[in-house]
């Protein structure tokens, strides 16, 4: 399973995101948009969103911290 979040420093909801899969045992890679230019654009292209959180769990994009979808992609993932 590959999951990546898009995520800035001063995003609590970014945070949010990152404790739960922490939480959860799901390894992730964090993309700091802030900092990593082609990171943004790689999460505009692929989500079509500029604001974070944008997590990507094996190509599926997850906009904001829902919850219940991030589950879900975990579990059929």
């Amino acid at each position: 399973m590959k999951v990546t979040v898009y995520s800035t420093p001063t995003c609590p909801w970014c945070h949010k995101v990152k404790d739960y899969l922490e939480y959860k045992e799901v390894r992730f890679k964090d993309v700091n948009v802030a900092a990593d230019r082609l990171g943004a654009m790689e999460m505009i292209r692929k989500s079509g969103q500029s604001g974070v959180p944008v997590v990507d769990i094996n190509g599926n994009m997850v906009i904001g911290f829902d919850q219940p979808k991030i589950d879900r992609l975990l579990r059929t993932s």
